[in-house]
């Protein structure tokens, strides 16, 4: 009478064992990783063409924004009669605001696309969890090319006039949208972090109306009292705006350039890299 001996399965090693799809480890290349942006970014952009009305910020924001300080504040800031002088001054720090506040908005996006489950769906996918946030940011940036580019037509309308070069021009619009986009990891990490989009909204206003009032957008320094004057001195939006200033209507440029690019490459290194680890751990 023969036995017969069965043999236990092998033990499959940990190294061995099959890794999820979408997996943190997983090395995504240069290549792939561009196309996953591109894809991830039609995907956002087709979001906007199925709901125009998420593009009321972007559209109608510059223009009330010119309107009411021009027309409200321009006397006061100016004297009678100078609002063409205070046009002058305003946009190419409205600039600075426009990148400001709608870079808030990715915040509130990122953190309702969590509630909605998308980005669920994008992190059981098999690509680099950066590029689901860059896709993003990449649909903002244009969407705050759109708020510029309006703010500038409203602003020569009631007479702004460049007083360097279309180039300095385009390089007070680029500083704005560098600066801008950097903003925009901050407002990540807070959509990731905070429960809902209000309270994402409530923390980011706190935040964004004193370094937007206590700049150089709206008023001169000079105005000031010391204390805010110190306070003004250091806000990156002053920097930004006074630079814009500089390379639209002259004036100097160097100093407040660099400061606005040294924020900016700040902000980036800094957030960035935080952003992306709460969105992958982020239940």
């Amino acid at each position: 009478m023969s036995t017969t001996t069965v043999e236990a399965p092998a033990q499959q090693s940990p190294s061995a064992a099959p890794r999820p799809t979408g997996s943190d480890d997983v090395r995504i290349g240069l290549r792939a990783n561009l196309r996953h942006i591109g894809a991830l970014a039609r995907r956002n952009m087709l979001q906007i063409k199925a709901d125009p009305e998420s593009m009321f910020d972007a559209v109608l924001m510059p223009i009330i924004f010119i309107l009411l300080f021009v027309y409200v504040f321009g006397g006061a800031m100016f004297g009678d009669g100078n609002q063409g002088a205070y046009v002058n001054y305003l946009v190419p720090g409205l600039m600075a605001m426009m990148g400001l506040n709608i870079a808030m908005a990715v915040g509130t996006g990122v953190n309702d696309d969590f509630k909605k489950g998308v980005m669920d769906r994008f992190r059981t996918m098999p690509i680099a969890r950066s590029s689901v946030l860059i896709a993003k940011m990449v649909v903002e940036v244009g969407r705050m090319m759109v708020a510029t580019t309006i703010l500038l037509i409203m602003g020569f309308i009631l007479g702004l006039s460049i007083s360097t070069s279309v180039w300095g021009l385009l390089a007070a619009v680029g500083l704005s949208l560098t600066f801008g986009a950097s903003l925009m990891w901050i407002f990540i990490l807070l959509g990731l972090t905070m429960k809902t989009a209000q309270a994402v909204q409530g923390v980011a206003m706190l935040v964004l109306m004193p370094l937007q009032f206590g700049s150089s957008i709206f008023a001169k320094p000079t105005t000031m009292p010391g204390w805010l004057q110190s306070f003004t001195d250091y806000n990156p939006l002053s920097n930004l705006a006074d630079a814009a200033r500089g390379l639209m209507i002259g004036g100097p440029v160097a100093h407040s350039a660099l400061m606005t690019l040294a924020w900016s490459a700040g902000i980036t290194v800094v957030m960035a890299p935080l952003a992306v680890a709460k969105f992958r751990k982020r239940t």
